[in-house]
């Protein structure tokens, strides 16, 4: 992203019953279920969801008492919980099958610990970590806020005293910023498009969400009424794997910074902490947050390399945009590797993330989010380098 004139940026979100992310979020459920019976099993599961079918593929090693029926049984309950119990697609009915096997004995070779070998990548890949001071989490503003926006209409949705009544779990929302000199200043345009009951018409729906939009965006941001776009096409009944087929991982700049900053490749869910596309891609936040929040710059994008089967990363590589504060970038890489032990297995056991905690990561970004102690979820976003940076930079 520019740092110099004006110019407009966007990021889109989706929430958590957009039909990739119903297909992320049993995903998620599945690796949870393992982790939940054995924190060294190992899953990498794909998911599909259509019209009232739900299709589970992929690789595992776990415990024998994690069934294809246990499976079934907790897809549909996560199903439930997004919300759909729709003719075209409902937790009662949908038909679900389960096609998970053993994962291969080639892999599990090159990545399990044996005598003086260090656990190893379970795959080649290349990772990135990003965050700024735009918000308060740290994180590039337009994919913040498009975040923040479906959060608030989904904790509505969900209220037992609902204001936005008639509104379904299908939603997508686009947040356009203008920036001015590398800062945000205020929205352009901001889009939400809603599954709704039938009946219901996009201006009644506007007039629900003006309010929940304008309180989501910073005071003065809330763009032109004729700017401010929900249901452009007039109707949007048929939603979720109803009215798209979704499957897991298709979401990953929605997932990680909205397009503000580099992305590897590689999805999130549905894959266990061994995989490094994504505990190193958490670590990666984790050590560029760290950075923004110690005060050494502004704005942070990390880079990290793995080969399959080889323990430590193949490189580590640190840009700060301009933005520093007279920080060495080559210093700074050899303190965040004296800092975190960046193996597969050091970055699980600093992040203490062989723990069922994967599922709430499914909806609403992996990033950004508020760490809870109690739960022990989105252990990545605390910043308790910060000492140790601030010491080594004499700040």
């Amino acid at each position: 992203m520019r740092d110099k004139g004006e110019f407009l940026f966007t990021s889109e979100s989706v929430s958590e019953g957009h039909p990739d992310k119903v297909a992320d979020r049993i995903s998620d459920t599945v690796v949870d279920a393992y982790l939940a019976a054995d924190p060294y099993a190992r899953v990498a599961c794909e998911t599909l969801v259509t019209t009232n079918r739900i299709v589970l593929a992929g690789e595992t090693r776990g415990p024998d008492t994690i069934t294809a029926e246990y499976l079934a049984h907790l897809a549909r309950l996560a199903v439930h919980d997004i919300g759909y119990d729709q003719p075209g697609f409902s937790w009662r009915n949908a038909e679900i099958d389960v096609h998970l096997h053993a994962q291969s004995a080639d892999i599990a070779v090159g990545v399990d610990a044996a005598g003086n070998k260090d656990e190893g990548a379970g795959d080649q890949g290349i990772m990135f970590g990003y965050a700024c001071t735009e918000t308060e989490a740290l994180m590039p503003a337009p994919i913040y806020y498009s975040h923040l926006i479906l959060r608030r209409i989904s904790e509505l949705r969900r209220a037992a005293n609902s204001t936005v009544q008639g509104l379904l779990p299908d939603a997508k929302s686009q947040v356009t910023l203008k920036y001015v000199d590398g800062k945000p200043v205020g929205a352009t345009s901001v889009v939400v498009s809603i599954q709704h009951e039938e009946g219901m018409t996009a201006g009644r729906i506007k007039e629900m969400l003006t309010p929940i939009v304008k309180a989501a965006l910073p005071a003065g941001w809330m763009p032109a009424a004729d700017e401010f776009y929900v249901n452009p096409t007039g109707k949007f009944v048929i939603g979720g794997p109803d009215g798209d087929c979704g499957l897991t991982g298709r979401k990953i700049i929605v997932d990680t910074y909205g397009g503000a900053a580099p992305h590897g490749g590689g999805a999130f869910s549905g894959k266990d902490p061994t995989k490094v596309d994504r505990s190193a891609a958490y670590v990666c936040r984790y050590l560029a947050k760290n950075v923004v929040a110690a005060g050494l710059a502004e704005r942070c994008t990390l880079q990290l390399s793995y080969a399959i089967g080889v323990s430590q990363p193949l490189s580590l590589y640190v840009d700060l945009h301009g933005t520093d504060k007279d920080v060495d970038p080559a210093k700074l890489e050899r303190t965040l590797r004296q800092l975190v032990n960046l193996s597969p297995r050091g970055i699980r056991e600093h992040l203490q993330m062989n723990r069922p905690i994967y599922a709430v990561t499914s909806a609403f970004g992996h990033f950004g989010r508020t760490p809870d102690a109690d739960l022990g979820t989105f252990t990545w976003e605390k910043t308790d380098l910060v000492p140790a940076l601030k010491s080594a930079f004499g700040r």
